[in-house]
C-alpha cells in the first residue's frame, strides 16, 4: 500500500471587531454562503511573511476591512486531505488568530473567493460560525475584550 504525502500549511487570519452598541465582528460566507468564519489564509513563507502581517491581508482580502493587530487570540490545528495530480496528500494545517481593531474599510471590497460579508453582534457571531473551532475563537475573543474594557475602565 502506498504511503500518503503528508504536507504542512500555515496560516493566520484575524477577529476584526468594532463598537457600536456593542461588539461587532465581520464573518466571511463562503462555500455558495452556506459555510461562515473566520477571514484567514497561507502564510507566505517564501518571503518570511510575519504571522501578524499575514492576518491583516488575509483579512483585508477577504473582508476589504483594515485594522491594526492588538494580540494573538490562540490557534486552531487540524488535519484534512486532498487530491492534488490524483495523488491523496493530507495536510496538517494551523492557524492563528489575531485580534484585529477595525480601522477602516468597506465589506463590499471583499475578494472573489468570498460570498459574502456580514457584521454580527459578537454573540450572534458565536452561534451562527459553521466551525466549533472558529466558535471557540470568537467566545475568547469576548472574554480578552472584556479584560480590556476591565484595563481601561480601571486606568481612569
Amino acid at each position: 500500500m502506498p504511503r500518503i504525502k503528508t504536507k504542512f500549511q500555515l496560516s493566520a487570519g484575524g477577529v476584526i471587531f468594532r463598537e457600536s452598541e456593542g461588539i461587532e465582528v465581520a464573518l466571511i460566507a463562503t462555500k455558495g454562503g452556506e459555510v461562515w468564519g473566520l477571514p484567514k489564509g497561507l502564510v507566505e513563507r517564501e518571503r518570511n511573511e510575519p504571522l501578524e502581517e499575514a492576518a491583516l491581508r488575509e483579512v483585508q482580502e477577504e473582508t476589504g476591512l483594515v485594522g491594526r493587530v492588538m494580540e494573538r487570540i490562540d490557534k486552531i490545528e487540524y488535519w484534512y486531505r486532498w487530491e492534488e495530480n490524483n495523488e491523496p496528500v493530507r495536510y496538517h494545517k494551523i492557524v492563528y488568530f489575531f485580534l484585529i481593531e477595525h480601522q477602516g474599510g468597506d465589506i463590499r471590497n471583499h475578494d472573489f473567493e468570498v460570498d459574502e460579508v456580514r457584521w454580527f453582534a459578537l454573540a450572534e457571531a458565536e452561534r451562527v460560525a459553521s466551525y466549533e473551532s472558529e466558535r471557540e475563537i470568537l467566545h475568547k475573543t469576548g472574554e480578552l475584550l472584556a479584560k480590556h474594557r476591565q484595563n481601561r475602565n480601571y486606568r481612569r
